[in-house]
């Protein structure tokens, strides 16, 4: 374990670390300060009442797939119970006095508000999910799919047998979750979305149509660009959701609408931009001394589209924090962040997919030109009958299209090859290129796979090879 003054090569003076937010990010900072240095004193702030609660974790609980929903988290207060750790859940941080190197703390269960120093100040705030800027967002039984007591709300609701009626806003990843567990729960639901198709800006159309089909057999009726006008009850509860498409008829109104940065106490004191997205360098420092931003409230450095984008996710958070505390210590950093791919799979009643850096959609919000290749296949050799376990299976590559260097992918099936995604990711993290997937040297076996390997064969199919023998 390293003293993070002999780092700076003066004597040693045990530094004070304050941490803002709970999740992913501000976990993993204390996992990393704890293994990395025995001379840090760690504080950690969370506006919430409850510790680390995993929102990705929320569908598990609704369909009672955990323990219990108080085991749905990261960590407790007393998992670290060292005497250098401080962990205050009901505290906000409303201000940061970068001149005395304070921020304003206020106790949410007194009201009183404190000043406390740093050393180093880590910021991993996250995000806020939006609620639609519509009349009716405040009536009864309209919820946000994010956090503890949000969870508790909705799974009360899908007990309820009261409740018949669910509509669901935003057809992305948590929207879905929640229309699969509420279909499950035995509700009729409702799935809106402005956008022209479901999971539209995380998978391409090829691999949508089939969980848009799919989606339709489960139960689940699904209405694309939808324009909300208002939600509408009688007295204080919602009764339906009102759009140019007519009006649906709600018991209970899940609203997984996107999110966006929870930046704004931090307004003209941390540079944002004009989305409200916290400024940081290559090396994750902000631009005041000695406070840096990490997790979902940042953008991140994308490897495929060699730029900054927005990129929510958990694992993005963790390494961001490895990095940074690994060189928190040193006056300018040896290396820069490398930057992160972004990978995300989930599943879809019986189908399961799992994407790894840009599609069509990213890569154009990004600026970056791709050339794309979409392959069907079946699982094994077709020797193998389909009720034998040889469901089909679906790639779509993303790559450039002068020097074919992988720049994302998916893939689909009722089988889980979700782990696919990962070869994607590494591919894509050392800049191979399509031939080099289509040649890489993977096992076959045909009680799992082809003599080419699925990913194989999707390379040297977008490359325009004959394709090998199905046979």
């Amino acid at each position: 374990m390293l003293n993070c003054s002999q780092k700076l090569g003066v004597i040693s003076v045990k530094k004070k670390i304050i941490i803002v937010g709970a999740s992913h990010g501000g976990h993993q900072s204390i996992l990393e300060l704890l293994s990395r240095y025995d001379d840090v004193d760690i504080t950690l702030f969370e506006t919430g009442d409850f510790i680390s609660f995993m929102s990705c974790g929320m569908e598990l609980y609704l369909e009672n797939s955990v323990t219990n929903v108080e085991a749905v988290r990261n960590f407790r207060p007393e998992s670290f119970p060292q005497k250098n750790v401080h962990i205050l859940n009901n505290h906000q941080v409303t201000k940061i006095n970068s001149d005395q190197k304070t921020v304003s703390v206020t106790d949410l269960e007194n009201g009183k508000s404190t000043e406390e120093s740093y050393d180093k100040l880590i910021l991993s705030s996250g995000v806020n999910p939006k609620s639609l800027p519509i009349p009716g967002k405040d009536l009864e039984n309209v919820y946000l799919m994010r956090g503890y007591d949000w969870a508790t709300k909705i799974k009360a609701k899908l007990e309820d047998p009261i409740v018949k009626n669910i509509t669901v806003i935003g057809a992305g990843y948590i929207g879905i979750e929640a229309a699969e567990a509420a279909v499950k729960a035995g509700k009729h639901v409702n799935l809106l979305d402005v956008i022209d198709r479901p999971l539209g800006t995380y998978l391409d159309s090829e691999l949508t149509d089939v969980i848009s089909e799919h989606l339709a057999e489960k139960g689940v009726e699904v209405h694309t660009g939808v324009k909300i006008s208002e939600y509408s009850g009688q007295g204080n509860q919602v009764q339906a959701v009102k759009s140019d498409q007519g009006n649906f008829p709600s018991d209970v109104v899940i609203q997984a609408a996107g999110v966006q940065p929870n930046t704004a106490w931090l307004k003209g004191t941390v540079d944002l931009d004009a989305r409200g997205w916290i400024k940081n360098d290559k090396y994750l420092r902000t631009n005041l001394p000695d406070v840096y931003a990490i997790g979902d409230a940042t953008l991140a450095y994308s490897v495929a589209a060699n730029k900054k984008i927005p990129v929510a996710l958990a694992t993005v958070a963790r390494r961001e924090a490895r990095y940074l505390v690994k060189h928190l210590f040193e006056k300018t950093p040896s290396v820069p962040f490398a930057g992160i791919v972004g990978s995300s799979a989930l599943s879809v009643f019986d189908y399961h997919f799992a994407q790894s850096g840009l599609n069509s959609f990213t890569a154009e919000r990004a600026g970056v030109k791709i050339a794309s290749s979409f392959y069907e296949d079946t699982l094994r050799p077709s020797y193998v009958p389909e009720n034998k376990v040889n469901p089909k299976v679906y790639v779509k590559l993303f790559f450039d299209p002068e020097n074919h260097r992988l720049l994302g992918g998916a893939v689909l099936s009722t089988y889980d090859i979700t782990a696919q995604g990962n070869v994607l990711a590494l591919a894509i993290s050392q800049q191979l290129k399509v031939e080099d997937l289509a040649e890489a040297d993977f096992f076959f076996q045909p009680g799992f796979d082809r003599q080419w390997s699925l990913l194989n064969l999707a390379a040297q199919h977008a490359l325009g090879e004959v394709e090998f023998t199905k046979k």
